[in-house]
This record gives C-alpha cells, structure tokens and sequence, in this order.
C-alpha cells in the first residue's frame, strides 16, 4: 500500500473582488514609479499641499539628543519635506510629531548661552520700554519666553513681565530667575486664562515662535484675545526671502512648522482682526524680521511706511509665484555636494575636523548630508546641558570647548553660521597651531 505526501496546510484566502483589484492597482503602481505619500492640507488656509519646496529626507528631532545610556536603543527619523501652499504660499512642514512630543521632553535649547542673543533681547528691552511708554503699572508678556533671557532685562526695568513657556526643564530656569512663568502651550485656551488670572497684555512679544506652532490659527487668536484693545504685539521669525537667499535650508527642521514671508504672515494676522503697522529687517538668525501689529480697530500706532515697501520687495522677488520657489532644493543638493568634497579632500589628505556647536540647523545639516564620525571627529558646545551627550542621528559626541584646545584640528566647521563672528572670537587662538574655520551655509567658505 503507498501512501500519497501530505502537503503541509496553508490557509486558503479568498480574494474579494475588492481585493483583487487593489492588487492590481498596486502592480501598476509599481510599474508607474513610487507611490506618493498623501496630500495634506494648509495649516492656515486648508489648500492641498502638493507643491514641494525643498525634501531633506528624514531626520530625527533636532533638540532630542542621545544621552550615553541610550546609546543603544533606535531613534524615529521623520520626513523633513517642506511644500509650499498654492493658495497663500505658506512654506511649511507636516505635523509628524507632536508639539508635547518636541518641547515636554527635556528640551535642550536654553537661549541664555549666547552672549550675542542676550545683547540682542537688552537692546529690544530699551528700546520697547522707550517707545510704548512701559512702567510699573504695565503689563509685558511674552510667548516662549525660554530661561527668562529677554524677560529678565524688563524686570530689572520694574516692568511687570509673565513668561509662558511649555518647556518646563527650561522655564524652571526662568523661575529661579525671580520670573514668573507659566508652563503651558499658548493659543486661545491659554489666552484666555491669562487674560482672567493677570489681565490683558499692554507689550505680547515672542521671539522664533510663531514659526514653531503647528495650530497657526490658534496661536494667533490667542495673541487677539490676549492683547490690550491698544496694546501693541511684537515677533521676530526668520525671514523667507532671506532663508532662501542665502540658501539656509539647514534651518528646516521639525521644530520649524512654517517658513515665513511678510506677505503670508499680513494675511494671517488680519483673518484674526489685526493689522501690522510696522516692520524691521533684523540681521538674526541669517535674517529674521521684527513684525509690529495692533488691533484692527487701534488708532494708537500709524503704520509706516517699511511696510509698503516690504510688502512690494516680496511681491517684486516673486513670492506669489510658485516659479520663485522651484529652483531651491537643486541649491541645497549642491551645497551637500560641495561640502562632501571639501570633507573627503580633507579627510584624504589626513587633516582632522571637528565640529563647533550643536544646534537644530546643525543637525539637519549633518544627517541631511550623512557626516558621522568618519567626517567629524566631535563637535562642542558651550551648554552643559548639551555636552557628554550625542547628536541625534548622526551619534557625534558633543564636547566641551576645551576639547578643541587640547586635541588641536586642522578645520572646526561652525554649525551655528549665524553667530560665525561670536564663535571665530571665542576659538581665535586656534590659529596658533594654524587651524582654520569652516563655514557651510550658504556654500563652503574656509576663513584662516
């Protein structure tokens, strides 16, 4: 007697006709080229997305560094792909994490480390108290007011101040500076609890944030609901034109939700009822802006005439042409290109590099172009909370500053180019052993 071999069991799935042509679609898909990811929509306007301005790949947070005991464990990489809205020209990201995700987690970004930022919030103190007559009896409030960098300096003017900030391992900083500060988001909801609990706002400022909000709309009916009916609203962003300029695509990061230009931030402010009245050009952060806004129905502050004129700038440069932003992401291709060679010659050639600084734009820079430690040795930073820890992505160790002094390389690329100047000050003496200094952004620039 034989005996037939028993196939081993597989469960059999009927295909619905449903089934059977998703299969097919994805074959043809397949045949077509890669399927596209799923258009958002505008987070001010609700227009699809669908028109890209620069895609960096992905990159994990900027600011969520790599503490020793977690060497070992993955990190989340997230699209860094920035479109441009067609109907309002918003530049901006999706929201892949959260803002709870960003700022709740031991937040690495303390703004008083920068000697240069601290003369900058003194000078904007001098001249705010000046110009819109603040005293005893006034109320200044600003929106991620950080370690109290800028609030301290209105303090020791007399000048009632309130910070909010979400971050609370920061705002602890802050509060044993003597400043009050809430630890909470800011939109509508905040808004209105702090108008009850301290009154409404005579000065609502807030410096590199309206960039970083995902709900755009929320946050900037909070400042409408918070501010005095003539009170006067001060923000400071980097500056789109400038951005693109001068080809600073490393300052797009997940924590940037939007890219900012004059014209789309007129129209937002105005959808929620108030009008800016003045502008400043402001040499920050590769070039920011310093927006002045009221109340629509304010008759206190005439507007000016820098802003006719920037708004004509923008318009003449382009900005409500999708032409203008097309040409931008073959530039920062090019810059990876040029700063890939000058890193291989050097590491050919058996120089050593090492990097200065670890801040957000640093890190899309590094993982955007795929410099490890086989490129960079290790970079340093002035911040204890940042040193003896790694870059995200990237695991380059972050040292103090004394590390370049001791190990003595022949190039120290700067990370954060917007304070270039403050920096070769600071590390001048390495051109006693001929080391040189490397700028990356907007192209590589070597400086003795």
């Amino acid at each position: 007697m034989t005996t037939e071999p028993v196939a081993p069991f597989l469960p059999v799935v009927a295909l619905s006709p449903l089934s059977a042509s998703s299969a097919v679609s994805l074959e043809a898909d397949a045949l077509l080229g890669p399927i596209e990811p799923p258009v958002s929509p505008c987070r001010f306007c609700g227009a699809p997305l669908d028109f890209t301005f620069v895609n960096l790949g992905t990159s994990p947070l900027c600011q969520d560094h790599v503490r020793p005991h977690e060497f070992n464990r993955a990190e989340a990489f997230y699209p860094l792909h920035a479109r441009v809205c067609r109907a309002c020209f918003l530049v901006q990201l999706d929201e892949f994490v959260s803002s709870e995700r960003i700022f709740q987690h031991d937040y690495a970004y303390f703004s008083s480390y920068s000697a240069s930022w601290l003369r900058h919030a003194r000078r904007y103190t001098d001249m705010a108290a000046e110009r819109f007559g603040l005293t005893s009896n006034s109320l200044v409030v600003e929106v991620a007011s950080n370690d109290g960098y800028l609030l301290q300096y209105f303090t020791e003017k007399g000048v009632p101040a309130l910070g909010i900030e979400p971050a609370a391992n920061v705002a602890r900083h802050a509060q044993a500076k003597g400043i009050n500060t809430l630890v909470r988001f800011f939109g509508r909801d905040t808004a209105c609890y702090v108008a009850q609990v301290h009154g409404q706002a005579d000065l609502l400022l807030g410096n590199n944030v309206l960039a970083h909000v995902p709900d755009i709309n929320d946050f900037v009916e909070g400042m409408h609901l918070l501010l005095k009916p003539d009170g006067v609203i001060t923000m400071e962003f980097p500056h789109l034109l400038r951005l693109m300029e001068g080809n600073q695509f490393d300052t797009i990061y997940h924590e940037h939700f939007s890219y900012l230009s004059f014209y789309t931030v007129e129209q937002i402010f105005a959808h929620h009822g108030l009008t800016l009245f003045d502008v400043e050009e402001l040499p920050t952060h590769g070039g920011s802006l310093r927006i002045y806004a009221r109340h629509l129905a304010s008759r206190c502050h005439p507007t000016t005439s820098r802003v006719a004129k920037l708004r004509e700038l923008e318009l003449a440069a382009g900005v409500t042409d999708l032409n203008y932003y097309a040409h931008f992401e073959e530039n920062a291709k090019e810059t990876k290109r040029k700063l890939l060679e000058f890193l291989l010659e050097a590491k050919r050639a058996g120089k050593t590099v090492v990097g200065y600084g670890a801040p957000g734009k640093g890190n899309t820079l590094l993982n955007y172009c795929g410099i490890r430690t086989d490129f960079l040795d290790y970079t340093v930073d002035v911040s204890p909370h940042k040193q003896g820890n790694f870059l995200p992505g990237t695991r380059i160790p972050v040292c103090h500053p004394n590390r370049i002094r001791q190990t003595r390389p022949d190039y120290v690329l700067i990370l954060p180019w917007n304070l270039r100047e403050e920096i070769m000050e600071q590390m001048q003496d390495i051109r006693e052993w001929g080391g040189r200094f490397v700028v990356p952004i907007p192209a590589v620039q070597v400086f003795d």
